[in-house]
């Protein structure tokens, strides 16, 4: 896996995550495991944490949020069979309120005053598309675009209307807060609008003195618009085309991923592109050619992760589906390039910032087998990775949450260590552990970022050369070090 750059989440379900499953998976190339809370319970969530954790400690575990939503209520089975033409009302109400063939009810009970005549509701992903043409009391009366079943607890979208919903359900505090016990690595909220919402998760993971980072989940023409401000506030993005093909049209989904990719990248923060995107592997052995093209395709553009999630949690092929996606970023990223010039806005006067800079270019005009960092807070790991260098960066990690929070960063391969005495420790520890793993020889040439006053002070230096030399040099050091005493 230390030849792959671009990192690999799979989802897994409660009814299929034994050990075993999960070091299959682990062994194929996943990296970090997600979670979907919105068909999970507490205790199979929680089983899928322990099992993960007695498989290893370094793959991160990602807790995914229901969001805010709104869905269609209770339809006697098998639905409500509507064709093209019918009118039917739409009404605020609850889960339970029973629809019929004359009106749904929907679980927003105020819709018929925020859905103005004109709009469009799109239920279940938009195979059934309603026209909203005129308003009766607390009631939307639709015409229907084409035929179809509406069916129980369908989700309904309402393109480019925003629509006053609270940021954060019972059920998504609920988990956030159990995630945050359970020293989980990531919480990816849905349907982030704004910073908000992202700012409205921070609070609840701060009252529980938490670590876990959030991922935004970039699902609507909201979270489009506002892609900057939600930058500046959340731990990384994901590129969540599901809904995002419904609430936009869909020949803007490439512009869109291609768009928030470059933001992410140039603000230094991990980009995962999901959905469907080895979809016929739920069924199927080998994957179409367009779903190669499609991984491909975010690849070249830079994402840092790319998430399996029907083709691992419920699909017939789920190791199949992680072998595809890990030898076809392998292949694809032989094809790409390093980003030179990185935008370093904000972080220019920072001497970390420029170290990475330094450190790439180095790979660029050396021939460099590896880069060796060590690192407190992962800062360090996420400047180089935005340069999409075409070298393994080795990152030391004196903290294990922060060794999973770099499983989802492009290009680096994490380790945790215990805190070394001196910079000197550093250096020798890891060069003699990768060269014992066979990764190095001391032949290799390298560059080392690290910081000659402790890693929490950041990166001060960088050093260059063979590992037989380093080594040497840092166990002298060592030994002449009173640090070390």
């Amino acid at each position: 896996m230390d030849n792959r750059r671009t990192k690999i989440v799979a989802t897994i379900s409660d009814r299929r995550c034994d050990a075993e499953f999960i070091r299959s998976l682990h062994e194929a190339g996943v990296n970090v495991v997600r979670i979907n809370s919105a068909h999970a319970d507490m205790d199979g969530a929680a089983r899928i944490v322990a099992n993960v954790r007695s498989v290893s400690e370094s793959i991160a575990i990602l807790i995914d949020t229901k969001g805010p939503e709104i869905r269609t209520s209770r339809v006697e089975d098998p639905g409500i069979a509507v064709k093209a033409g019918d009118i039917l009302g739409v009404k605020g109400g609850d889960k339970e309120s029973l629809g019929s063939r004359d009106l749904i009810y929907v679980t927003h009970k105020s819709i018929a005053d925020d859905v103005p005549v004109g709009a469009s509701l799109l239920i279940d992903d938009g195979e059934i598309e309603l026209t909203v043409i005129s308003r009766e009391g607390d009631t939307l009366i639709a015409k229907v675009v084409n035929d179809g079943i509406i069916g129980s607890f369908k989700s309904v979208n309402i393109p480019d209307v925003p629509i006053d919903l609270p940021s954060i359900t019972e059920r998504d505090e609920m988990f956030i807060r159990w995630a945050v016990e359970q020293n989980l690595d990531f919480v990816a909220h849905s349907f982030v609008r704004s910073k908000d919402d992202v700012m409205a998760v921070q609070r609840i993971i701060d009252e529980c003195g938490g670590h876990l980072k959030i991922i935004s989940k970039i699902e609507n023409r909201e979270g489009v618009d506002n892609i900057d401000s939600i930058l500046e506030h959340t731990y990384g993005v994901m590129v969540a085309r599901g809904d995002l093909g419904v609430e936009i049209p869909l020949e803007r989904i490439p512009i869109v991923q291609r768009t928030i990719i470059k933001k992410c990248v140039e603000a230094k923060k991990p980009v995962i592109v999901a959905t469907q995107m080895l979809q016929s592997m739920i069924s199927n052995p080998r994957a179409t050619r367009a779903e190669i093209s499609d991984i491909a395709g975010a690849i070249y553009q830079r994402a840092d992760a790319l998430m399996l999630s029907g083709e691992t949690a419920s699909g017939r092929y789920p190791v199949e589906a992680v072998r595809t996606m890990a030898r076809v970023a392998s292949r694809i990223e032989q094809d790409t390039y390093t980003i030179e010039n990185v935008n370093m806005t904000g972080v220019n006067n920072e001497i970390t910032a420029q170290l990475a800079r330094s450190a790439v270019r180095a790979c660029l005009n050396l021939p460099v087998k590896a880069v060796v960092i060590d690192t407190l807070s992962g800062r360090t790991g996420r400047y180089l990775s935005a340069f999409r260098g075409s070298r393994t960066v080795y990152a030391v990690c004196y903290r294990k949450n922060v060794m999973r929070e770099m499983a989802l960063s492009y290009g680096i391969c994490p380790r945790y260590q215990e805190p070394p005495r001196s910079h000197h420790s550093f250096i020798f520890n890891i060069l003699t552990s990768l060269r014992d793993e066979h990764k190095l020889t001391d032949d290799d040439l390298i560059v080392v970022v690290g910081g000659d006053f402790g890693a929490a002070k950041g990166a001060s230096f960088m050093e260059i050369g063979s590992v037989g030399n380093l080594v040497e040099k840092s166990s002298r050091q060592r030994c002449d070090d009173p640090c070390e005493k």
